[in-house]
């Protein structure tokens, strides 16, 4: 039929309804997460913790997302769903280095400054909760925006991991509690990346079916 298209056909061009107030959304947890990820990267290589220095990692990866989801925001769920494989290859390779930064410290039993840890996980915990909350009505809209709350859950539970880290270096004055946790954060980017992968994927698998 003349003048219908074919949802094989690529679509690049052709923009879908933002929801309102994402934008703005987005905007704040990018400038919020380039902050910590500065200051974590920092006194994570300080205090000689993995789990920080992961976060650190971590908050460098989900600036670099919501940047992503800044560019592609409101194009069409083809170009959305690339953003989303995208994102999820960026959390993927970011846990795999989270991983070899914990198997460093562990062969080098390296114990943190856990006073430090408490203080810069804690600011960190309130950035995170701040973001997932900002993100959470949109998680549901599609893949790009679902990996962006993606980005945001797991760096709250991270947190709280962080702190409990802390509290185990202080109380046992070994590194152990800190190793843990940085395991933990990197399954946590590799699990989230696959979701990711994932979801973008089955929407690319639906966009092929005329």
């Amino acid at each position: 039929m003349m003048g219908r298209k074919c949802c094989c056909e690529p679509d690049f061009s052709t923009k879908k309804a933002i929801p309102e107030g994402y934008k703005k959304a987005l905007w704040v947890v990018f400038i919020l997460n380039s902050m910590m990820f500065l200051a974590e990267i920092a006194t994570g290589f300080f205090s000689k913790s993995a789990s920080l220095q992961g976060d650190a990692l971590d908050f460098l990866g989900d600036a670099l997302n919501y940047a992503i989801s800044l560019l592609v925001i409101g194009y069409s769920l083809r170009v959305t769903a690339w953003a989303a494989i995208l994102k999820g290859a960026t959390m993927g390779l970011l846990g795999a280095w989270v991983l070899a930064i914990t198997l460093w410290h562990i062969a080098h039993a390296i114990v943190p400054e856990a006073t430090t840890m408490s203080i810069v996980g804690s600011v960190a915990l309130l950035v995170n909760v701040v973001s997932f909350l900002l993100l959470w009505r949109f998680r549901s809209e599609d893949a790009n925006m679902h990996s962006a709350w993606i980005c945001s859950r797991n760096d709250v539970i991270g947190n709280c991991a962080v702190l409990l880290a802390a509290f185990g270096v202080f109380h046992w004055v070994k590194g152990w509690p800190d190793y843990s946790v940085a395991f933990i954060m990197a399954l946590l980017a590799l699990q989230g990346a696959w979701v990711s992968i994932r979801m973008a994927l089955k929407e690319l698998r639906s966009l092929s079916v005329c």
